[in-house]
């Protein structure tokens, strides 16, 4: 079960339907809603979660090592004018 707020958790269950088939269940608790996927969807999904949180990580580390590299311009940038300050 993954809590994805308080009072709503998603619970993930592997079931078989009638004819013996497995299949994955996501459950909702506080909406009522279920999604039923064969193992082939439920990888489909997985995959996409994984690649969209990958994506949210690189952009995060871009927006990270950006501000990281203006801090250290606008510090080097300081630097040299305070050398040309004092070579005067």
């Amino acid at each position: 079960m993954i809590e994805l707020e308080p009072g709503n958790a998603l619970d993930i269950n592997l079931k078989e339907d009638g004819q013996g088939r497995d299949r994955v269940v996501l459950s909702m608790q506080a909406h009522g809603c279920t999604l039923n996927l064969t193992p082939h969807q439920a990888r489909v999904l997985a995959t996409e979660l994984i690649m969209a949180v990958n994506r949210a990580e690189v952009r995060n580390n871009l927006k990270h090592n950006q501000n990281m590299v203006r801090g250290a311009q606008s510090l080097e940038q300081k630097r040299n004018l305070f050398n040309q300050a004092y070579a005067k």
